[in-house]
């Protein structure tokens, strides 16, 4: 995999990592103790434009926020190929697969279109996260409810 990868920690480049999260919708209900105590959870990666972030059928491991850049989902089988979903943006949320319990594989090969940043997050660290702070667990849930939900009605209607 062609990606370049800085650990988070308890130090100035997590609370960075916490007021990204702040200003990205999905993480908006969160307060500002949740999103410090998942900061240092996270870890910065990058990947050239043309790179693959994860393929359909892989192990769904992390959960992604786009940071910088563009990333494009295909799906498909037999060699053919399809778009899937819009172009996702800085700030927006993929990889979700990884947070849903007995999800195991990803359902879409993630791609970038340009050189990306990306905070990612190992899925069961932060269902961990979630456990302990059932609040942040409710608020997490919902928005991933209404994210895939929204994904479902979106490739249903065309």
């Amino acid at each position: 995999m062609e990606k370049e990868v800085a650990p988070g920690g308890p130090d100035a480049a997590s609370s960075g990592v916490a007021a990204f999260l702040a200003a990205s919708a999905f993480f908006a209900d969160l307060t500002t103790a949740q999103l410090h105590a998942i900061a240092p959870l996270f870890r910065f990666e990058e990947y050239p434009e043309g790179a693959e972030i994860y393929n359909l059928g892989d192990q769904a491991v992390d959960f992604y926020v786009l940071v910088e850049g563009l990333v494009r989902f295909t799906i498909g089988r037999g060699g053919r190929q399809a778009y899937a979903g819009e172009v996702l943006r800085s700030g927006e949320i993929f990889g979700w697969a990884a947070v849903v319990e007995r999800a195991q594989r990803r359902i879409a090969t993630a791609y970038c279109l340009t050189p990306c940043k990306v905070l990612a997050i190992n899925g069961n660290e932060f269902l961990k996260a979630m456990d302990r702070d059932h609040s942040m667990g409710y608020h997490v849930m919902k928005q991933l409810n209404f994210l895939i939900t929204g994904e479902l009605t979106s490739f249903a209607s065309g």
